[in-house]
Formats: C-alpha cells, sequence, structure tokens
C-alpha cells in the first residue's frame, strides 16, 4: 500500500474543507477551510488535523477554490501528437494551453454523464500539478520550486465538441468530466520529471501505458510561460496532458459508453476510477 500522504477536500458543515485521508485507519483528519488552506498549503501540510471523521461518513470532493484557473496542456507528448488527428503537424515551439472550469472537476467514484450529441467520451490520462506559491513572469526554477503537488487526473473529452473548432473548450468542459485524484505533497514524492508512469484501463484491459518523462513541454517550462501573460496564484491547476492511447485514435474509434469503467493509476500518486452513465438527457 502506497504510504505517501494525501489530501482531499471534503464537504463539512457547509463548507468544503481539506483534510488528510489516513487509508490504513479509514478516516479522514480535516485540517481547515479550502480557502484558508491555499493561503499557505505548505504549512497545513505540515499539520495536525483537527476533526476525525470516518471515510465512509465524508462527502469527497475537489479541494479547489471557486476561483482557481485549471489550465490544460494539449499534444504534450510526441506519441499523443503523432497517434491522433494532429500527427502531419510539428510539435509546437510553445505549449498549448486550453482552460477547465472548476465546475468540471469532479473525484473517483463519480458516475460521468456522456453529453447529448456525443458518441462517448475518450479517456486521457494524466498528472495534475497545484500551484502553492504566486508565479508573475518566472522563470523555470521559481515554477519548479512553485510547485506544492501532484494529483492523477483523467481528462475526459467529449470528441465532436473539441473538434467542430480549433478551439478545445466545449469539448473539454462536459459536467463532471475532470476526474481529480488526491493531492500527494512534493516533498513526500520524486519530481515528476524524473518519470511517473501512467495507466488507464478501460474495463480491465489496459489503453494507456505512458511516463511523464515523454512530455514534451516539462510543467515548470509551462508554469513559466503562462507566467508570462497572467499572474498564476497558489490553488491553481496545470495538468500536463496525455500521453498515446486514446479511444478516437484507434481504428475502429473506441470511445467509453455507458456502464463502462475507466481508471487512471500514476504510480506513487494513486489513482481514479469512474464509472460511465447514460447520456445526459
Amino acid at each position: 500500500m502506497d504510504s505517501k500522504p494525501q489530501f482531499v477536500g471534503i464537504k463539512y458543515q457547509g463548507t468544503v474543507c481539506v483534510a488528510i485521508r489516513d487509508e490504513p485507519r479509514h478516516v479522514l483528519g480535516i485540517l481547515t477551510t479550502v480557502e484558508e488552506f491555499w493561503t499557505n498549503p505548505r504549512h497545513w501540510f505540515s499539520q495536525a488535523p483537527q476533526i476525525v471523521l470516518p471515510l465512509d461518513e465524508a462527502e469527497i470532493v475537489p479541494p479547489v477554490l471557486p476561483s482557481a484557473r485549471i489550465f490544460c496542456v494539449g499534444l504534450n507528448y510526441h506519441d499523443h501528437v503523432t497517434e491522433g488527428s494532429y500527427r502531419a503537424e510539428t510539435a509546437n515551439r510553445y505549449p498549448t494551453i486550453f482552460g477547465r472550469w472548476p465546475s468540471t472537476l469532479t473525484v473517483s467514484g463519480t458516475d460521468v454523464k456522456v453529453p447529448r450529441y456525443e458518441a462517448g467520451l475518450d479517456w486521457e490520462g494524466e498528472v495534475a500539478v497545484w500551484i502553492g506559491d504566486p508565479l508573475d513572469n518566472s522563470i523555470v526554477e521559481e515554477a519548479r520550486t512553485s510547485v506544492v503537488a501532484y494529483s492523477v487526473f483523467n481528462d475526459l473529452t467529449a470528441r465532436v465538441a473539441q473538434k467542430l473548432t480549433s478551439q478545445w473548450t466545449l469539448g473539454k468542459n462536459a459536467d463532471s468530466s475532470g476526474p481529480l485524484g488526491p493531492m500527494v505533497p512534493t516533498d513526500s514524492t520524486d519530481d515528476l520529471n524524473k518519470g511517473f508512469q501512467i495507466t488507464t484501463t478501460v474495463n480491465d484491459a489496459v489503453v494507456q501505458d505512458g511516463n511523464t518523462s515523454d512530455m514534451i513541454h516539462t510543467a515548470p517550462e509551462t508554469l513559466a510561460w503562462i507566467s508570462r501573460s497572467l499572474t498564476l496564484r497558489p490553488g491553481d491547476i496545470l495538468a500536463t496532458g496525455t500521453p498515446s492511447g486514446v479511444g478516437y485514435a484507434r481504428s475502429p474509434q473506441w470511445l467509453l459508453e455507458a456502464g463502462d469503467q475507466v481508471k487512471v493509476a500514476v504510480e506513487g500518486l494513486g489513482s481514479v476510477t469512474n464509472r460511465i452513465a447514460g447520456p445526459a438527457r
């Protein structure tokens, strides 16, 4: 069993709080509200919980500020670029960035509906990084030290909506389409650049088996690049892209339909598992 500390969001007395998850004891230890946590996340990662609750009595939610920005990197693995509809294009000198809204994020165990007019959803197993310090026109080393935690992420994608235009926003913001795992502090695990294995399974069949060492643009490079245009704030998130193996690039195409179960696992960070429900009506 992975012994690395894991931090989650929970709803407690009408407020979203951040808690440490203690799997062996099957409990959650509440630290503070999500707003207070993101004023000094490193401090709260080292604090003892104030309130302890049984795990099965808590409603787990993403530990995300309502004002947080979720930046995502598209086409960030060489093998993913070459497998899909962008294979004829050369790799971008700069990372391709699109955004998600916090309301689209969810957690492991949530059922995800297929949007209307979509044949299904596509999987994209990723690692998300959490920002702990403001970044404003920062250099790469400043961006590297600003990262306070990693999480498993599944960027479930509505391909029809994504590919109708050059803008990907609609295809990347379907309801509950962003399952996000617990935060694992960076001081308790290896650096992302050293290589984390990402494995995605659909109904127990392995569909993605990649490694973060194959990224085109590293997380610190991308964060520094974003900070040239806007100030990144504590609690903002960067989803770092997916390796090859997505469903739309297969022949025949393979998309997630009602009843399918999709799991993304990243070594040292845990996993998220979600069932696909019927189409939205």
